[in-house]
């Protein structure tokens, strides 16, 4: 491939990138704001509010090896082009204002989301070798940032279209139809046939990804980082209210949380893929994250901004570590896939268990306390196997 095919191969993969990575978060966050208006609507309980949220995350957890398994073996545009259809086919089923077609659309969601979390890191190795730090770095500012932007408009969106909540949840259909003519356009590109090439063709990647030592690292680290995302994000305005922080208020507490973390998901990922291993990031996060978590314990609101500013770094850290390992840790675009895959799988799965078990903890001792030192343990676990998981060792030989 010439110059010029070169440039615009990239030209089309950073577009694709962002374009993908956009719909990666925003159709999940999207929902919150909005979900007390979608009750009253549509008439739901409590329990079945909550599954609009927590569907697409099942879905993560008990698919991404699926996908991974057919997508190491087929084409990474084809399934590329998948995921957008499916997330386009399930933006438009969930907002016709019918319950069954609301739960349909928010399955067929999570599973172009899965698909898209699965495939994309493979796609970035495959188109950009030599640049994996700077376009993972993109990758995930791109994700954060919509997700942030969805869930911030999202209320405003629906007053803006005077569609209310199918206006506020509609609207991604605007980004996903651009993704998937440009998807389109890169699938049939003549010119780009090498990267249309079937992995499983070009590249073997032999290995049980469930007997890898190295696999399971990347997997753990991944699965805690997420399980303490999650219970700052689910639990930690309930917290700030019993510490006697006024409720108007904790939402600019998350706020500052989200926005931290865009910057380091972009710079972390070019600085680590310079490193020659990245155990310094790693027990720089795990420091950060402790630092935070014991002066929520011990100061409780009164230094509130310092210690979610130090704990929105450590989990942006670990995001964008997470995500750069699948790339760094694997020899091969289809090894990159499988351990995507069960990264994604198990790490999902660990998360799931976050918010329950740290509101659980809080029936048996009401400060909290025994809630932030399973947060602590949860810490100091996930330090462990991130320092693993930041040797060079690929999962294909450990």
């Amino acid at each position: 491939m010439g110059k010029e095919g070169q440039s615009r191969l990239h030209l089309f993969g950073l577009i694709i990138v962002i374009l993908i990575a956009g719909n990666l978060r925003s159709p999940i966050t999207a929902v919150s704001p909005v979900l007390s208006e979608i009750m009253d609507v549509l008439n739901l309980t409590n329990v079945q509010g909550s599954l609009l949220t927590s569907i697409p995350l099942l879905v993560f957890a008990g698919c991404s090896m699926l996908v991974s398994k057919i997508g190491a073996r087929t084409n990474i545009l084809y399934n590329l082009m998948l995921s957008v259809v499916l997330m386009l086919i399930g933006l438009y089923l969930r907002v016709l204002g019918n319950v069954t077609m609301l739960y349909v659309g928010s399955l067929l969601i999570g599973l172009g989301i899965c698909i898209g979390n699965v495939m994309t890191p493979a796609y970035i190795k495959k188109v950009f070798p030599n640049r994996i730090g700077l376009m993972t770095g993109v990758f995930s500012v791109t994700m954060n940032v919509f997700a942030a932007l969805a869930a911030g408009f999202s209320i405003a969106i629906g007053e803006w279209t005077q569609l209310g909540w199918q206006g506020s949840l509609g609207i991604w259909l605007v980004w996903s139809i651009p993704a998937l003519l440009v998807v389109g356009i890169e699938m049939f590109s003549a010119r780009n046939r090498r990267v249309q090439e079937k992995t499983a063709e070009t590249e073997k990647a032999r290995f049980n990804v469930f007997r890898s030592r190295q696999a399971w690292n990347i997997s753990v680290f991944m699965g805690i980082q997420s399980l303490v995302y999650f219970c700052v994000i689910a639990m930690l305005p309930t917290v700030l209210v019993d510490y006697g922080m006024e409720e108007s208020k904790t939402g600019l507490v998350l706020s500052v949380f989200q926005l931290i973390m865009a910057p380091i998901v972009f710079i972390c990922p070019v600085v680590a893929a310079k490193m020659k291993d990245q155990k310094l990031l790693v027990s720089l996060t795990g420091a950060f994250m402790l630092i935070g978590l014991v002066m929520l314990l011990i100061f409780k609101a009164e230094f509130i901004y310092l210690s979610v500013i130090l704990v929105g770094i450590s989990t942006g850290l670990a995001f964008s570590l997470s995500i750069l390992f699948f790339s760094l840790r694997s020899r091969t675009t289809s090894g990159t896939i499988k351990v995507s895959g069960h990264a994604q799988s198990v790490g999902y799965l660990i998360a799931a268990f976050g918010p329950p078990i740290f509101g659980m903890l809080h029936d048996w001792d009401s400060s909290w306390n025994i809630s932030f030192y399973f947060l602590m343990l949860m810490a100091v676990i996930m330090t462990f196997f991130g320092i693993g998981a930041a040797k060079r060792r690929f999962v294909e030989d450990y």
